[in-house]
């Protein structure tokens, strides 16, 4: 029987839908024997296998290392204050660096081991709050996405075990980080993938300083997108400038979380609808706390699928001292109020706390400070519905326009109306003066002159006569304004 074009692409639909339908197990079985067939009968045995028409040999894994590793000696663009073939002592919280605050995130612990730092990162399934009452099932480490922050001093041995418990294969790549080649992560090219229930152990020495990250490189699209990143800190041995009072690390992600769904969608390449810093979006971002006169550096990591983020700061102006690459000699050091982190990348940005206030930082694409918003609407800015809504109302009661004056209010609207399931369309939170009418990648930066802790506290009361206010009619009347 001779099929026609649309019946073949409709059957082969069909197959793939059978397939995914075959479920975890058929998937696991064929993956086992897939295994079984590059190992050969017993555990170790070498195999030939094609490979574009040539034979080659798969080799059984190493189990330690062999040999020495000279470390890559590298230029001056290295970021490094000491000899990285010297030995250091492992260094300590407090005493060799001021620790990484991550908001609403947390530090990775380790233990030292033969002067070895250990540290154990889980990867696994996660049901994730980006906001009170918004929740998605994703992956992560540890319990949480972004993985805890990771910090060690230029010098330290670093091992580090990788526990899959998920259902696929994974690995964990260390992001601009100078490692021997078989430690660097890349799933079929460095190393077989971490099978569910297996654990790997990653070992090598921190040879430079700098703000890098993790993330799992197999199935990049799925696994990252998921939420399988997370931050790593290597602090400078001998810093070259003083260190910082406030340390911060923010991880830049974005993810498409339909509304009435719980799983993200890895699928999409443009027009995502949930942006986070450190997997929150505003209200449900931590603010950044500080004191006046207070030194503040901000690591900024960007594993977005697909976007660029240029992230402004109010009321500061900073300079962008770091990139993943090194340090930017201070005499090349620019001033700026808005850094442009692309995907992949780390800025840090370091400034003077020396304004009080409740500052505005996010993200300055417009649509990234909108908590799932939606594409492809009718454009009604400017229509004017008269008597519509009160017509309309007859037949669906409580109808109203929207979107004819902006979407600035969309949020608060969204309060009194019957919401999809787990969705915060374009909800931002009240402020104290009126609503904010911003989420997603958006948080604050608080500084106050006095802090009994660096908790949220609260929000800033500005000093009397400070405040901005409606302008009076003597004053228009003296200043020569028409309004």
């Amino acid at each position: 029987m001779k099929l026609t074009r649309r019946q073949a692409l409709a059957g082969s639909g069909m197959a793939l839908a059978g397939a995914t339908l075959l479920g975890r197990d058929a998937l696991a079985q064929a993956s086992q024997h897939r295994d079984h067939d590059m190992r050969g009968s017993h555990a170790g045995q070498e195999t030939r296998g094609s490979h574009g028409g040539g034979q080659t040999l798969a080799a059984k894994q190493p189990t330690g290392p062999a040999g020495t590793y000279a470390h890559p000696r590298g230029n001056d663009w290295y970021a490094r204050t000491v000899d990285p073939d010297d030995s250091y002592p492992p260094g300590l919280p407090g005493k060799d660096y001021t620790p990484v605050v991550v908001p609403n995130g947390a530090t990775l612990p380790f233990r030292i081991v033969d002067g070895v730092k250990v540290f154990h990162l889980v990867a696994q399934d996660v049901l994730h709050e980006f906001a009170p009452g918004f929740k998605a099932q994703c992956w992560g480490y540890n319990g949480r996405t972004p993985g805890p922050v990771i910090e060690a001093v230029e010098g330290d041995r670093i091992r580090i075990y990788v526990t899959n418990k998920l259902q696929v294969p994974t690995v964990t790549h260390w992001h601009a980080v100078i490692l021997p080649c078989n430690m660097d992560g890349v799933s079929g090219l460095t190393q077989q993938p971490i099978k569910p229930g297996e654990t790997f152990r990653y070992e090598f020495k921190a040879v430079q300083h700098g703000t890098f990250m993790y993330h799992s490189h197999k199935d990049a699209m799925t696994q990252e997108g998921m939420g399988l990143v997370g931050m790593l800190v290597i602090h400078p041995r001998k810093p070259k400038r003083p260190r910082p009072d406030r340390d911060f690390s923010l991880m830049l992600h974005e993810w498409d979380i339909k509304p009435g769904t719980y799983r993200p969608d890895t699928s999409v390449s443009s027009g995502f609808n949930t942006l986070t810093l450190n997997a929150k979006v505003f209200p449900g971002t931590a603010p950044l706390v500080a004191k006046l006169g207070e030194r503040v550096r901000i690591r900024i990591g960007n594993l977005s699928a697909m976007d660029h983020h240029p992230i402004h700061l109010h009321g500061h102006a900073f300079r962008v001292t770091e990139t993943d690459g090194g340090e930017i000699p201070e005499a090349a050091q620019w001033p700026e109020t808005t850094v442009l982190v692309s995907v992949g990348q780390t800025r840090n940005i370091e400034f003077v706390a020396d304004n009080p206030g409740d500052w505005a930082m996010h993200c300055h694409m417009t649509h990234h400070t909108m908590n799932q918003m939606g594409h492809g609407l009718p454009n009604m800015v400017g229509v004017k519905p008269g008597r519509l809504d009160r017509k309309v109302a007859n037949l669906l009661p409580g109808y109203m326009t929207m979107g004819t004056d902006g979407m600035g209010e969309m949020g608060l609207h969204a309060q009194h109306m019957d919401m999809p399931e787990n969705s915060i369309p374009m909800v931002g939170a009240p402020g104290p003066y009126s609503y904010i009418g911003m989420g997603g990648m958006f948080t604050i930066l608080k500084v106050r002159e006095t802090l009994a802790s660096y908790d949220d506290p609260g929000w800033y009361v500005p000093p009397e006569g400070t405040m901005v206010r409606p302008a009076t009619a003597a004053e228009l009347q003296r200043d020569g304004i028409e309004a």
